[in-house]
């Protein structure tokens, strides 16, 4: 995280083992700006409260990794491995009233296939939490940035593949945004 911090001059967030409020603690001090969870939170929902009051509602995000279930969607922990059979939308509304300042929710069921994010998930949720939601899983379009932020009321998007492979650059999907 401090490597990442020296050469980087933009906001970052790391993810990925953070079990604790020590965890979390280390690397923001190493200089992320923000820590999300989710395992470990669906683990022990207390320790989204326990970050806020800690280190701060701004600096405790909750990644939902969700996969369609029915007419709803599951929670998926383990990096996607295993359903915590726990739905979607409410754990959204639990984690942001224990503490989460900032949800960042990526559709299992998009991740991958270019076909555009899931803005039904996006805007059931928006509907339930008034903290900002971040749109991950599925940018394959210009149009699908636009359609997270118009149709699923998402406060900003994350996309991966367009980029690495040069399908898009940031300057294109900011311009079509604006």
């Amino acid at each position: 995280v401090s490597r990442v911090a020296d050469v980087v001059n933009i906001p970052f967030t790391i993810g990925g083992g953070i079990r604790t409020v020590e965890d979390a603690r280390r690397v923001l001090e190493a200089g992320a700006d923000k820590v999300t969870i989710n395992s470990a939170g669906v683990k022990n929902p207390p320790l989204f409260s326990q970050m806020a009051a800690e280190l701060g509602r701004a600096n405790t995000v909750c990644a939902i990794d969700a996969k369609r279930k029915g007419s709803s969607w599951t929670v998926l922990v383990k990096g996607g491995r295993v359903d915590a059979e726990i739905d979607a939308i409410e754990w959204a509304k639990k984690v942001t009233d224990l503490g989460a300042g900032e949800l960042l929710v990526t559709s299992y069921d998009r991740d991958g296939t270019g076909d555009g994010f899931d803005t039904e998930l996006l805007s059931r949720i928006k509907n339930v939490v008034s903290v900002p939601v971040i749109a991950s899983g599925g940018a394959g379009t210009l149009s699908s940035f636009c359609d997270a932020v118009r149709l699923g009321r998402a406060d900003a998007v994350l996309a991966a593949s367009v980029f690495h492979f040069g399908i898009f650059s940031i300057r294109d999907v900011k311009l079509a945004l604006a």
